[in-house]
């Protein structure tokens, strides 16, 4: 793996904490919510589906600025997520919000988000070696 700069590799441990952090807060919020009924059923479910949306925008917009700061060099290494999608959701979500469909947020909480998880702590494992 070609090497991150020493003069923003604290920014991106800080950047991979960050995420991480976001994805159990996420993981931790939605535990309840089982079907994508969950979150449009009732106004408590539609709380935590505007704020699942606003921590994916953060989760996002992190993983934007990880990009740029590695200069590029961290996300190819680990090619089984498709950052380009992970980070899209992101604009769909922050700039076209009331089209924002509560299915592919379930989808992405429910199914990628542990993925995403497990490449951010290869990162960082990478990173620390």
């Amino acid at each position: 793996m070609e090497s991150i700069s020493s003069r923003n590799l604290p920014l991106v441990l800080h950047t991979l904490s960050q995420i991480e952090l976001a994805i159990d807060r996420l993981q931790e919020r939605t535990k309840s919510i089982r079907s994508v009924d969950d979150f449009l059923s009732t106004p408590g479910g539609m709380e935590k589906l505007d704020a699942a949306c606003m921590v994916l925008i953060a989760i996002g917009e992190s993983i934007k600025n990880l990009d740029k700061v590695s200069e590029g060099k961290l996300l190819p290494t680990y090619p089984a997520i498709p950052w380009k999608k992970v980070m899209g959701i992101r604009d769909i979500m922050a700039h076209h919000y009331f089209e924002v469909d509560a299915d592919v947020v379930f989808e992405v909480i429910s199914k990628e988000l542990e993925p995403l998880k497990k490449a951010i702590s290869f990162f960082k494992e990478q990173q620390l070696d």
